[in-house]
């Protein structure tokens, strides 16, 4: 169904409002666990998926489309490196809420995150967009288009290979995972998911202890990994490792309150602890297929996953250390 220009700068309008109104909401209910006393882990992780999920590709398709077609008026220059610049922010605030040491530390990132949106938003709103309205050379129709098009396309993993991760010229290993997440990303689009996921598990691997805040990428990555290949038909799937026979359960490690960041930690940690013989059961809110790939990079043949329950709400995963 074709538009007209009015409608499409409707449309354009609609949508900054309504990613604005989920940003808020979300900060909302980060700020509101942390005020209750809780760990805001569920609320955080909503929040971090949404920026993954809706706003990051939203703002990498505003630079292929909208701010290509501004880049011909000089007077929107210097707005347009700053909007920009603020993408990145964006990108690199998704990060710091993940490793948000506490719930005050993570309502405060969740709100500094929702204003510097609907500030960013409005400067487009006022200034940008109706610019390129009265632009006779530019078609907004067409530029909407284009801009849902290379969203869908870049959903939850062209922000993971940007500047956020890249361009760090004096840090050569953010820059060559910048090369092997551009690889991993290629690698999931083309219907190889999990060898993709495989690839970034290996990199978490090697970085995590030497390179905490590089290996809170990766996971991310793995993360946006997974629901792309779940998206595409399910296919970055790790191979689930079950019992012969049932085995027992174990005690219960709820991680689902803990902030993102402590919560792959934690599950190590419980995992190392165990003698051989044992296990715990991991319950979880959203399947923990990431968290095995893990498992296979560091612990391959050293470990037993079994799934009690699988969702929709809950997942229980029983997790082992085989016996001698």
């Amino acid at each position: 169904m074709t538009i007209t220009e009015a409608e499409a700068y409707q449309a354009m309008l609609a949508h900054h409002q309504a990613l604005e109104e989920g940003l808020t909401a979300r900060a909302d209910q980060v700020t509101g666990a942390a005020a209750g006393g809780q760990l805001p882990g569920t609320a955080v992780a909503d929040m971090i998926a949404y920026l993954a999920e809706e706003v990051l590709p939203h703002a990498t398709a505003e630079e292929a489309t909208i701010y290509r077609a501004a880049a011909a008026h000089p007077d929107l220059t210097e707005m347009i490196g700053g909007m920009i610049a603020e993408h990145v922010t964006l990108a690199s605030s998704a990060t710091r809420l993940a490793a948000a040491a506490d719930g005050a530390a993570a309502a405060s990132e969740a709100r500094q995150i929702a204003g510097l949106f609907a500030a960013h938003a409005a400067k487009e709103n006022q200034a940008l967009l109706p610019t390129l309205l009265v632009d006779d050379s530019v078609d907004l129709a067409d530029l909407l288009a284009d801009m849902h098009a290379t969203a869908s396309h870049g959903k939850t993993l062209d922000h993971l290979t940007g500047p956020a991760v890249g361009g760090q010229h004096d840090d050569p290993q953010a820059a060559l995972l910048a090369l092997l997440l551009s690889g991993a990303t290629a690698l999931a689009r083309a219907g190889q998911a999990d060898r993709a996921c495989r690839i970034v598990a290996s990199a978490w691997a090697v970085l995590h202890e030497a390179r905490p805040d590089l290996a809170v990428r990766v996971t991310a990555a793995l993360h946006g990994l997974v629901r792309a290949g779940e998206s595409a038909g399910g296919h970055a799937d790790s191979a689930a490792e079950e019992p012969s026979s049932p085995a027992p359960g174990g005690p219960d490690l709820d991680v689902r309150e803990l902030a993102p960041a402590q919560r792959h930690q934690t599950i190590f940690d419980t995992y190392r602890a165990l003698l051989p013989g044992t296990g715990f059961v991991l319950v979880n809110d959203h399947d923990p297929k990431p968290l095995h790939y893990q498992f296979e990079a560091e612990h391959a043949g050293q470990f037993t996953w079994s799934y009690l329950e699988s969702g929709p709400r809950v997942w229980r995963v029983r997790i082992g250390r085989p016996g001698a």
